[in-house]
C-alpha cells in the first residue's frame, strides 16, 4: 500500500488529534517524522514538520474530513 503526505504539522498534539480522528473514520494513516520533530524540535522546520501520511486511495476522503474537522472547530 502506498502512502502520500496530505498535511504537515509543527505541533505533535495537533497532529495526533487529526490522526486519531481520521483513524476513527476508517482512514489508514500514520505520522512520519514524529519522533524527530518531538525529540529535536529545532529540526522540525528543516525536515518539513510532522507529516500525516495517508493511504493513497483514501487521500481525497482524508482531505475532505480534515476540512470538515476544521470547519466544525472554527464554529465552536
Amino acid at each position: 500500500m502506498d502512502f502520500v503526505p496530505v498535511l504537515s504539522f509543527n505541533d505533535y498534539i495537533e497532529a495526533s488529534i487529526v490522526l486519531g480522528r481520521l483513524q476513527n473514520e476508517g482512514i489508514n494513516c500514520w505520522l512520519k517524522d514524529e519522533n524527530s520533530a518531538t525529540i529535536a524540535p529545532f529540526f522540525s522546520n528543516s525536515i518539513g514538520g510532522i507529516k500525516l501520511m495517508v493511504a493513497e486511495t483514501q487521500a481525497a476522503r482524508a482531505l475532505e474530513l480534515i476540512e470538515l474537522f476544521k470547519k466544525n472547530t472554527s464554529e465552536d
